[in-house]
């Protein structure tokens, strides 16, 4: 197999290479604050020196100015209920704007900010941090094959089956999450098609929208924290912003995408605005911070002391995971509640010698005012704010 990630030209060539939940957040914005302004900020967990890809990564998104949906994408939108005609339309008018996004150094640190109309600027998350990702990938691993990642992926796949039986891995649903750390684009497309091959009772689907479209497979995902966080200064009281959102979000797709994230402010705080109402309405809830077993025990808590049945409902985990560690939280609630797992940068960025980047962009502005991102482990806690953040964890209670 031919080692095309090392090809010259733009990285991204389809406006839909990217997440799912960009897509629905962005019809729900473009619907409900369509003049909202906001800020994200590029991040790396990792001590490395990004500096010497800084104009490769301008190229890039300057690349992306030029990419439109094309009339198939379009028609393949419109096959999905829930999302719009006069959406549709807007995306077919829209173009990606360069002068949204500032790349540079900040002292040894690569420095993106990305500030613009909410509606017009969504999309950048996804592609930069794939761009990112790609760009590095290629200049430090140039030996790294698609054949080195698909080998990967079938030694965890024949460990998997001999570690458990078929009737454990029943119910075992896994959906690939990994475009925004991936080794590259033809990396993921290629382990997708695997496991649509070899693990297709398992395999429900992927958060990539481009390659769900050219394979036939069910595109994943709902909302992301940028939802919940920008809703801190979208007009409601603080108090009332997490349930806000999800009622902004109910309103929107009145039934569909009923999975709801719950670690913007803690699970705690989440749980404690997560009243029966919304646990009627929604069918799950996404762990995306802590630890997936206390959070799990948690939401099944939840749910029962509500009268809620919890077997009803789905967890879905997206947090770092692992084959081994997916199954054996799902090994662990069988039969209490249903799971679904979404991996990434184990499946699309993992080749023996490969250091995957952790790198993020968060929103750290909405209307030129801060807004947060809690979550469950500390490390996680997103904001340049110090005094927003102790205000906004002194409106919610949260200790830590």
């Amino acid at each position: 197999m031919t080692d095309t990630y090392r090809m010259q030209g733009p990285i991204i060539d389809s406006l839909l290479d990217t997440d799912w939940y960009k897509l629905t957040m962005m019809q729900g914005v473009h619907h409900n604050y369509p003049n909202a302004s906001v800020t994200w900020e590029f991040r790396s967990r990792n001590a490395e020196d990004l500096a010497p890809y800084v104009d490769e990564i301008r190229a890039q998104i300057d690349y992306l100015a030029m990419l439109s949906l094309s009339r198939e994408e379009s028609h393949y939108l419109s096959s999905f209920a829930y999302m719009t005609p006069d959406f549709i339309r807007f995306l077919e008018l829209f173009r990606f704007n360069p002068d949204y996004v500032v790349v540079g150094m900040d002292g040894n640190d690569l420095c993106i900010v990305i500030d613009g109309p909410w509606s017009h600027s969504i999309l950048y998350e996804i592609v930069i941090l794939a761009i990112v990702s790609e760009i590095r990938n290629r200049a430090l691993y140039p030996e790294a094959t698609v054949d080195q990642a698909l080998t990967q992926l079938h030694a965890k796949l024949d460990t998997l089956n001999r570690r458990y039986s078929p009737d454990e891995l029943k119910g075992f649903n896994l959906a690939d999450f990994g475009t925004r750390r991936r080794l590259s684009q033809p990396v993921q497309e290629v382990i997708i098609e695997a496991l649509s091959t070899h693990f297709p009772g398992n395999f429900v689907g992927t958060s990539n929208v481009d390659i769900a479209r050219r394979h036939g497979l069910a595109p994943m995902g709902t909302m992301a924290h940028e939802w919940v966080m920008a809703h801190q200064q979208l007009g409601s009281r603080l108090i009332d912003s997490q349930r806000a959102a999800l009622e902004a979000w109910v309103q929107e797709y009145r039934g569909y995408l009923g999975v709801a994230l719950t670690d913007t402010i803690t699970l705690d705080a989440f749980l404690n605005d997560f009243d029966l109402y919304f646990a009627k309405l929604f069918d799950g809830l996404r762990h995306d911070s802590g630890d997936p077993l206390v959070f799990a025990e948690k939401c099944i808590r939840h749910y029962e002391k509500l009268g809620v049945d919890p077997g009803t409902k789905t967890l879905i985990f997206s947090d770092a995971l692992t084959f081994d560690k997916a199954m054996e939280i799902k090994m662990a609630l069988q039969g209490r509640i249903k799971t679904s797992f979404g991996i990434g940068t184990s499946l699309t960025c993992d080749v023996p010698g490969v250091r995957p980047l952790n790198i993020v962009i968060k929103m750290m502005s909405c209307n030129a005012r801060p807004v947060a991102k809690i979550s469950d482990e500390p490390g996680k806690a997103t904001s340049r704010d110090y005094n927003y953040v102790n205000y906004l964890k002194s409106v919610f209670g949260v200790s830590h």
